[in-house]
């Protein structure tokens, strides 16, 4: 028990309904549930509440007996190290189908394994679900839960039956603190003073760093998008370190957004592996179309997206048709060349690609370009220390102050054209917030000023002050300087 607290795999065969059950326990739609066998491949985990309980809960890809190389063969070592790290598993039959020779073969592994089981016959509405349900006594894991998912039946006895392993958990725990204590109590007697016991003051600062908008020791979130088949879930699992996600040279492996907790240099991150985005004229199945939302919803709530683009195939129409979702999301953008362990001549490709990053991606002028290999880990520190300074970035603020001195000098030496004969007036300027920036200027008239000229501010305010890549909005109204008249 990972830090005293449980933590509970949801395996069975497939389509039996463990996302659905995922789902239901979570109390949201994380995972992806159609009526298509094997939607599930990564490992999806989450924060699971039942009544009082909480508890960490992980989605599987369904158990199967298959060649061991083969896709569905890692999906399966997949659900295998789940089960092993896990402190319970809810084994989850179809009570509709009964008691399957798939299902006996797995209740064999189980007991193997020697974890702890509660056996879970879901879809037992009705009375063939209830005969389902008596059937599975014949597995050997005791009385099964009934329940129904789907509809929130069984909920109650799903409770009883966590319960003895969540106080098992919490008792753990408690002793854990009890010994952190007493090590602690032992190193101050020993030492005289304990120099590091926070002081009143050090907890107000806590409180204080809490309440920044930039939070050190909250999670940065990244989302790792890109076509199918540039290395997104490689990528994932060099940087964490293990075989977090599916891999594989078949193309479209990834169907769920799965995020991972991880800490490096310091800095706590989530990253978010993501599905393969094709053009949408070529997404045509229902469950693709599942997993593209579930991309874009990832997207939307991450901090710094990761827009990772294969160096052998770089900057396709689907590449910058991704870039410019992630500028209108409003997100700070890192590219990450992928696979730049095949890559031989590195410097001409490198300086070509930032050409080409500069001409086609103009609204992001400046964007961070790492070349990266998720197969030999080169370039990783380099990508970390570039989504650090792209969310700086996206985080900054400018004194209204400094804004007003610089709009007047840009003003001086490149003034608003004339239009219809009449001159345009930009009088003030304000920074409305960050994440990303945003900037409000008061104009005489706001709609005859040019885009062009629009474009021009936006690059001055990106070269000016330092905020390469980061999307930048600059809304203009109408009205006069609002401090106008006004003294101190």
């Amino acid at each position: 028990m990972s830090g005293g607290k449980l933590t509970v795999a949801i395996i069975g065969r497939p389509n039996v309904g463990k996302s659905t059950l995922f789902n239901r326990l979570v109390g949201k739609r994380l995972a992806l549930v159609d009526d298509t066998p094997g939607v599930t491949r990564d490992r999806r985990e989450g924060e699971a509440r039942l009544g009082d309980l909480r508890f960490a809960i992980v989605d599987t890809a369904g158990l199967d007996e298959v060649e061991a190389g083969s896709l569905a063969g890692r999906m399966r070592a997949q659900t295998e190290a789940a089960i092993a790290a896990a402190d319970l598993s809810l084994f989850v039959i179809d009570a509709r189908a009964g008691v399957t020779p798939l299902d006996a073969h797995f209740a064999g592994l189980l007991r193997k394994v020697g974890r702890p089981v509660v056996l879970v016959a879901n879809k037992a509405e009705g009375r063939i679900g209830e005969a389902g349900a008596l059937e599975a006594y014949s597995l050997g894991f005791g009385e099964p839960v009934a329940i129904s998912a789907e509809h929130g039946d069984g909920m109650a006895e799903l409770y009883d039956a966590l319960r003895p392993f969540a106080d098992e958990a919490a008792r753990v725990a408690e002793v854990a603190r009890d010994e952190a204590a007493r090590s602690k109590a032992s190193t101050t007697d020993e030492g005289g003073s304990d120099i590091a016991a926070s002081s009143p003051t050090d907890a107000l600062a806590e409180v204080d760093s809490e309440a920044e908008e930039d939070d050190p020791d909250r999670p940065l979130n990244v989302a790792v998008v890109g076509r199918p088949n540039v290395g997104k879930s490689t990528l994932v699992n060099r940087l964490i370190g293990e075989d977090r996600m599916l891999t594989g040279p078949e193309a479209g492996i990834t169907r769920d957004a799965i995020s991972v907790d991880w800490e490096a240099k310091g800095r706590r991150f989530r990253l978010v592996d993501t599905a393969g985005l094709r053009r949408k004229a070529r997404v045509e199945e229902k469950l693709e179309k599942l997993s593209v939302a579930d991309t874009i919803r990832a997207l939307r709530y991450a901090e710094v997206v990761v827009l990772m683009i294969d160096a052998s195939q770089p900057f396709e129409k689907q590449d910058l048709q991704i870039a410019d979702l992630v500028e209108r999301e409003g997100r700070a953008i890192v590219l990450a060349i992928s696979k730049w362990d095949a890559v031989e001549d590195r410097q001409a490709l490198l300086r070509k690609l930032r050409e080409a990053a500069e001409r086609l991606l103009p609204q992001l002028k400046g964007v961070p370009l790492v070349p990266v290999s998720g197969l030999t880990g080169e370039g990783l520190d380099k990508l970390l220390d570039a989504i650090v300074a792209a969310h700086k970035t996206w985080n900054r603020r400018i004194s209204t102050s400094r804004l007003n001195r610089w709009l007047e000098r840009t003003l001086e030496n490149h003034p608003p054209p004339a239009v219809s004969g009449r001159r345009l007036r930009l009088r003030y300027m304000t920074q409305a917030k960050a994440r990303p920036p945003t900037f409000v200027a008061f104009a005489s008239r706001p709609d005859a000023l040019p885009d062009s000229y629009v474009r021009y501010l936006v690059n001055e305010l990106r070269s000016s002050f330092g905020l390469p890549g980061t999307p930048i909005r600059l809304m203009l109204r109408k009205g006069d300087n609002p401090y106008e008249g006004k003294k101190g």
